[in-house]
C-alpha cells in the first residue's frame, strides 16, 4: 500500500525535475540574449576606455608642450602626467578585458542550462573556474601596469 502511495510522489517529483532543465530553443535564445548583453557591454566598456584614455593622451600633450620650456617644473610635471596616463590606460585596459571575460561568463552560464544535474553543476563550475581564472590574469596584469606607472621616471 505505501508504495502504491510513494508512485504519484515520485511521478511529481520526476516531472519538477524534467521541468527545470531547459530546452534546446530556449537555451539558444538565452544564449543568444546573453551574446547581445555581453557585447553591449563590450561597447559601452571601449567607449569609456577610449574617453579616458583621449583624456590622458590629451594631458599628456599639454605636460609635453610646457616641457618644451625645458624647466625642472615642467619635466616634473610631465612625468607625473605620463605617470598618471599610463594608469589610466591600465584602469581602463583592465575594464575593457573584465567586461568581455564577464560576458563571456555569461554565455558559458546560459549554456549550461541546456544540462541537468550533476551536469549543469560541473559546467556552472567549470564556468565560474575559467572566469576566476580570467579575472586573476587582468588583474596581475594591470597591477604590473600600474606599478610600470608608479615607477615611471
Amino acid at each position: 500500500m505505501k508504495l502504491i502511495q510513494l508512485i504519484p510522489i515520485a511521478a511529481f517529483a520526476a516531472l519538477t525535475l524534467a521541468s527545470c532543465q531547459e530546452t534546446a530553443s530556449d537555451t539558444a535564445k538565452d544564449v543568444a540574449a546573453a551574446r547581445e548583453e555581453a557585447a553591449e557591454d563590450l561597447g559601452e566598456a571601449y567607449k569609456d576606455a577610449n574617453k579616458e584614455v583621449a583624456t590622458a593622451r590629451a594631458d599628456v600633450a599639454d605636460a609635453q608642450q610646457t616641457y618644451a620650456a625645458n624647466t625642472v617644473d615642467a619635466r616634473r610635471k610631465l612625468t607625473a602626467v605620463e605617470s598618471e596616463a599610463m594608469i589610466k590606460s591600465a584602469e581602463a585596459d583592465f575594464d575593457v578585458a573584465n567586461t568581455a571575460a564577464e560576458g563571456r561568463h555569461n554565455v558559458a552560464k546560459e549554456k549550461c542550462d541546456a544540462l541537468a544535474g550533476v551536469d549543469k553543476d560541473a559546467c556552472l563550475s567549470t564556468a565560474k573556474a575559467v572566469l576566476t581564472e580570467d579575472q586573476a590574469a587582468l588583474t596581475a596584469t594591470r597591477d604590473a601596469a600600474l606599478v610600470a606607472a608608479e615607477h615611471h621616471d
